[in-house]
């Protein structure tokens, strides 16, 4: 019984501690198309966690979202609208009941780097899958006024899944 007890405690430790993963690498939307680098999402208990390594971003809070295509061409407009799967059409951030395609604002350092971990609580890997991450240049206020939240050109794109 006694072996039974701590292979049953050992196989649900070791689920536990697993979660569903994906890393997507960061381009800059000009025609360079330069890395910037990577974000790994993650599932938690609480949401999907989103952890970014990026660098050579402008500073201040970016507009950071979902889209409905994993395309960063033309400057980043072939990955289409924000990610919108029962077609709500509202812009309400991540915390609310809009469209899902609105992440947490990224927040971008003085030096360009972006690395601070923030959490998406209404989506999980298995959401991303043939999407694109964006971030935007400007910040985004998560309302529809004025359209899509006022977060500007797209300047960093990545393709989930490819």
């Amino acid at each position: 019984m006694k072996n039974l007890s701590v292979l049953l405690l050992s196989t649900l430790c070791c689920a536990a501690s697993y979660a569903a993963q994906t890393t997507v690498t960061i381009h800059s939307t000009e025609n360079d198309k330069k890395e910037i680098g990577k974000i790994v999402f993650k599932d938690t208990n609480s949401g999907l966690l989103i952890v970014p390594s990026l660098s050579s971003l402008p500073p201040g809070l970016h507009g950071f979202h979902l889209h409905q295509h994993p395309n960063c061409g033309d400057h980043g407009m072939d990955a289409g609208a924000h990610f919108d799967p029962t077609n709500s059409k509202t812009h309400l951030g991540p915390y609310a009941n809009g469209h899902l395609g609105d992440l947490p604002a990224l927040y971008v350092n003085a030096d360009g780097s972006a690395n601070t971990p923030t959490l998406a609580p209404r989506l999980k890997t298995t959401d991303l899958k043939g999407l694109s991450v964006m971030l935007h240049a400007g910040g985004d206020n998560y309302s529809d006024n004025p359209p899509l939240g006022g977060g500007g050109a797209r300047i960093a794109c990545g393709p989930v899944g490819q």
